[in-house]
């Protein structure tokens, strides 16, 4: 495996790390403008709270793993930088809260020593690509996708193609056909597959494309039933570049590629992708897996401190439900439940130094918000147990209903309308204190979102919750949108769950006791949760829960949400998540020339592709400020072409031989040579050139007149 720990020696990896110290100084100054500066802080994974003054910082962990030196590391930086908690995302990073802006180059180069980085885990970019946690050590998975996972996100970190798209872009890697990565709710989902070809196994991938959930879910479609493993990036690299030219730039809430199909059509989608496949700078990208290094596991016969077992029914229910046997016979993985995915670095480091011998050194983060131990000996399960009873984080019932997923929401989010993580609190009491045998029930799974923009996954829950208010009495109130019948099917498919109606927050517990007592009593015998609810149908379950909507006569501790003392008042900032869009004209011409220079850098190094598609962006940026110039707004790489043309080649008011389009889109119709890179860099800069002349002869004609 490529280890990351060049980063330091890596002078890209150290001009990143300097320019985010110069840009920051820069702000201060005010010589960089807060919208450009917003997307060069977010593309390097620091984040706006709802806080002012403070920053969220996202530490990419791809596909969830990390050794323990990192998870030590992260932890130390979370004490000096941050706020001494660790909070463990659905997108399986970490993140620390309340952090000094001015801090983050510092904080970014102690990370890079232990092979972390924060680099594109916001923004407008590939975000941290997930996996299923068990990736590896699965009993059911037919090929480890970790070496897989790991190859796509270092061939798209940096790179050009991918930098500044329109919104963010998610790719996950499952381990099995239970699609526990949940592919269907991704850009791009892969789910392993094996053929036998002449008698030979052949590695591949099932593909879908398109998902997505947010205030809009759409299921991925279908784009290959079999790909093999080497054709994996590359056709990524041509979907990026489709969603880069032709997916919408103005509308953030429209610009992700799910609606860029539902618009032009999976047949048109698919067609602009195979053209691009000729502009890829790799037509085959194999991984050998073979070189993969196997997990050291833990000796046998370690000698173990003297330990007990304060509650031994616990322990055997922990073993039950969170203790699964691996692949590897004799070795077991370990799930650790974390309430909220919060976890201090305290509490991180005493289990670090006391767990060292008895798991392997590859821990991964779960998409629930909770960690993963592996390769542990059965004989020490019972040492392991303790510590975590010592700890506080010896709840059975993993990835149950009553292991609940909710994002910070009110804590620290822009975004989030309601409380996520009170509201999450109190529903784990009803099950913990009311329905204590459903610890053993994984079908039902309940998540919370503070607002429609579904971090916590409520758009693909059994039972699923985000955040919203109400008005009552002449005043706003806190309030949760319950949504019922998400889930995982598997194979790349999914179900996306059914607003169903709103009620007060304070309200939650009880609609969750509805449910449950009304399943309990209905349900057929085996009846899974889903299929209950299918039988009954939306219409029952608006019915059942009506009455806990009714806002006539609302209690006055009603009007404060969970975990607040003060009356609920709704205050949503700019949300950050997605990105923000630069369209003022006086830094375009600037960035235009910096991809002229990234172009040249890469030329320096043989990287012809990256420089043609600096070259490009080049192209595209000088166009969009010429048109903004003259109040024409585009909102896609492709209609930037297509106005360019109008407003300006086709009325002779800039000289081009041929058309704007033709000579830009040269980029997928040639190979990605040195003699087509430095003849497209010399039109591309002919081109900004002659749109700075043009633009300086419009200011001089304006002063004058």
């Amino acid at each position: 495996m490529q280890s990351f720990r060049t980063e330091l020696e890596n002078p890209i990896v150290e001009r990143d790390i300097i320019e985010l110290e110069k840009k920051i100084r820069q702000f201060r100054e005010g010589k960089v403008t807060d919208e450009k500066f917003r997307s060069l802080r977010l593309a390097r994974g620091i984040y706006g709270q709802r806080q002012q003054g403070v920053q969220m910082v996202r530490i990419k962990l791809p596909y969830g793993r990390m050794t323990l030196q990192q998870w030590k590391r992260i932890s130390d930086i979370s004490d000096e930088y941050a706020t001494s908690n660790l909070h463990l995302t659905t997108r399986q990073d970490i993140q620390i809260h309340f952090v000094s802006l001015d801090r983050t180059p510092e904080l970014w180069h102690k990370l890079a020593q232990d092979d972390i980085t924060i680099r594109e885990a916001c923004g407008n970019t590939v975000r941290n690509i997930t996996g299923s946690d068990r990736a590896g050590i699965d009993p059911e998975e037919p090929f480890d996708v970790s070496p897989y996972a790991d190859a796509a996100f270092r061939y798209f970190l940096r790179n050009p193609i991918c930098q500044e798209m329109g919104r963010k872009f998610k790719i996950s890697f499952s381990s099995s056909d239970k699609d526990t990565a949940m592919g269907y709710m991704h850009d791009v989902g892969a789910i392993p597959k094996v053929r036998i070809v002449d008698g030979k196994e052949v590695r591949g991938f099932k593909i879908v494309v398109g998902g997505g959930l947010g205030a809009q879910p759409y299921l991925a479609k279908t784009a290959f039933e079999f790909l093999e493993t080497e054709q994996l990036i590359p056709y990524i690299e041509s979907v990026l570049r489709v969603f880069d030219r032709y997916g919408e730039r103005s509308s953030r809430h429209k610009a992700r590629l799910k609606f860029l199909i539902q618009k032009i059509g999976f047949e048109e989608f698919e067609r602009l992708v195979k053209e691009e496949f000729k502009a890829v700078k790799s037509k085959t990208y194999p991984v050998d897996h073979a070189a993969w290094p196997e997990t050291v596991a833990p000796a046998a016969g370690v000698e173990l401190p003297a330990f007990t077992i304060k509650n031994e029914k616990q322990f055997e229910a922990w073993k039950k439900t969170n203790t699964f046997e691996q692949k590897q016979k004799g070795f077991y993985g370990a799930y650790i439940r974390v309430p909220l995915g919060d976890i201090s670095s305290s509490t991180s480091r005493t289990l670090i130094e006391r767990l060292r011998p008895v798991i392997a050194d590859d821990l991964r983060v779960t998409a629930n918000q909770g960690l993963l131990l592996r390769f542990i000996r059965p004989e020490y399960l019972p040492y392991v147990f303790s510590l975590l009873e010592e700890a506080g984080f010896s709840a059975a019932g993993f990835d149950s209903i009553a292991d609940i997923t909710a994002c910070p929401g009110t804590d620290t989010c822009n975004l989030a309308i309601s409380s996520s993580t009170g509201i999450a609190a109190a529903l784990e009491n009803v099950i913990h204190d009311e329905f204590p045998d459903l610890i053993y029930n994984n079908d039902i799974k309940i998540k919370i979102s503070g607002c429609m923009n579904s971090c916590g996954q409520h758009g693909l829950a059994h039972i699923g919750f985000h955040g919203s208010s109400l008005k009552a009495g002449g005043k706003v109130l806190p309030a949760l949108q319950v949504l019922l019948g998400g889930g995982t099917l598997g194979d790349g498919h999914g179900r996306v769950a059914d607003k169903v109606l709103k009620v007060p927050s304070r309200r939650g517990p009880d609609v969750l006791r509805t449910l449950l007592y009304d399943y309990e009593a209905n349900a057929k015998n085996n009846e899974l949760f889903n299929d209950y609810y299918d039988r009954n149908g939306e219409k029952y379950f608006y019915e059942l829960l009506k009455p806990l909507a009714d806002v006539t006569a609302v209690k006055a501790e009603e009007y404060i949400d969970w975990g607040k003392e003060d009356a609920f008042a709704t205050a949503i900032g700019v949300g950050e998540c997605a990105g923000v869009m630069i369209d003022l004209i006086a830094t375009l011409l600037f960035e235009a020339e910096e991809k002229m220079d990234w172009a040249a850098q890469a030329f320096a190094n043989n990287a012809w592709a990256d420089g043609i598609y600096h070259a490009y962006a080049c192209m595209i940026q000088t166009a969009k400020c010429i048109l903004l110039d003259e109040n024409i707004n585009c909102n896609t790489q492709h209609g930037i072409m297509n106005d360019f043309d109008k407003h300006f080649v086709e009325t002779g008011r800039f000289k081009l031989d041929g058309t704007f389009r033709n000579m830009a889109l040269q980029i997928n119709q040639h190979e990605p040579t040195e003699s087509f890179a430095k003849q497209y860099y010399q039109q591309a800069k002919a081109f900004y050139d002659s749109a700075q002349q043009y633009r300086a002869e419009k200011q001089a004609a304006n002063v004058s007149a």
